[in-house]
């Protein structure tokens, strides 16, 4: 009984360790610039950048990790969209009306619009694969 304590507080502990420093590595990990055809929507240009048009919209923040490996995926799905569908990005931080209003409560979410409106919505960290046949059958 007592060696499967230990060996329980061991793994415990290996795993308490292997998380911390994870976790500050992807701390000290560089941000990844956004593509160019990244949109960085505002309180301000919202409505209008999302009008007429598809947008898969990432509601993000600078200090969560998730996040920070969704950008690179994001930015391969913006450099593959043509026509009427783009990327957009909302910091959560600096526009925290953004995430309320459409009821972001983790990131990363993203948010699929159509003409404006929601039409679906992904948590988590999703494939570029998944979200370029997710934003094909919305177009």
């Amino acid at each position: 009984m007592q060696i499967t304590l230990i060996v329980i507080g061991l793994l415990l502990a290996f795993v308490f360790i292997f998380r911390t420093i994870a976790m500050a590595k992807m701390k000290h990990k560089p941000m990844v610039a956004d593509h160019e055809k990244v949109l960085t929507l505002t309180e301000q240009n919202f409505e209008q950048q999302t009008r007429n048009i598809v947008v898969l919209v990432d509601f993000w923040a600078s200090w969560c990790a998730p996040c920070r490996m969704m950008a690179p995926v994001l930015n391969d799905v913006a450099s593959e969209l043509k026509g009427s569908s783009q990327v957009g990005k909302v910091d959560i931080q600096q526009f925290q009306s953004l995430a309320n209003r459409f009821k972001v409560r983790s990131i990363p979410t993203l948010i699929l619009f159509k003409n404006g409106m929601e039409i679906n919505r992904f948590v988590g960290i999703k494939s570029k694969e998944f979200l370029l046949k997710e934003i094909a059958k919305a177009v």
